[in-house]
């Protein structure tokens, strides 16, 4: 019997070889929980791209609560962070959190996240925040680096194939003012 995988979904592209890599081995299903994301009409172009996807590969998709003033809230203090500073550590943290009250009250075993899918990323950043977050709920964590083996070029694919909405920053209103 494979154990029941939580898995944290940022947006569809970098989910997409995620559900590709992980499909075989867990019984996973997605949650799409994403506060930082800016502004309200990116989130919804973000959410439904999820659900086609979810829907392209038979994935059971569980929406967390789009709290925006939560993630303000959290990362108060930390706006003039350079991008993979603090503020970024904060939103990974907030995310993972989330994610794992939900496996827990849903009787997932482990949880993961897409995150590590995107160049932009520190995937062992993630995956350290993303094991203590686990340790502390007594759930188990998948560490990944879903960018190497040509994981990141393969979303790319994947997302014109099944024609997703592809964003061009990370979410967060502090990002999106520093293109």
């Amino acid at each position: 019997m494979k154990k029941r995988l939580l898995l944290h979904i940022c947006c569809a592209p970098d989910a997409t070889v995620a559900i590709e890599e992980l499909a075989d081995d867990y019984d996973t299903a997605g949650f799409f929980y994403n506060p930082n994301i800016y502004p309200g009409t990116e989130y919804d172009k973000r959410l439904d791209s999820a659900i086609n996807l979810a829907a392209a590969s038979d994935l059971v998709l569980k929406v967390g609560q789009y709290d925006a003033a939560r993630w303000f809230e959290a990362v108060t203090g930390l706006e003039a962070e350079p991008e993979k500073g603090l503020r970024c550590d904060t939103c990974f943290r907030m995310r993972m959190e989330e994610t794992a009250r939900t496996a827990m009250g849903e009787g997932f075993e482990i949880i993961a996240t897409v995150l590590t899918t995107s160049p932009h990323k520190n995937a062992e950043k993630i995956n350290s925040i993303g094991q203590e977050i686990a340790y502390e709920h007594g759930l188990e964590y998948l560490s990944t680096d879903l960018k190497k083996k040509d994981g990141f070029p393969r979303s790319v694919q994947l997302s014109r194939e099944l024609n997703l909405y592809r964003q061009n920053y990370c979410g967060c209103i502090f990002s999106k003012t520093r293109e």
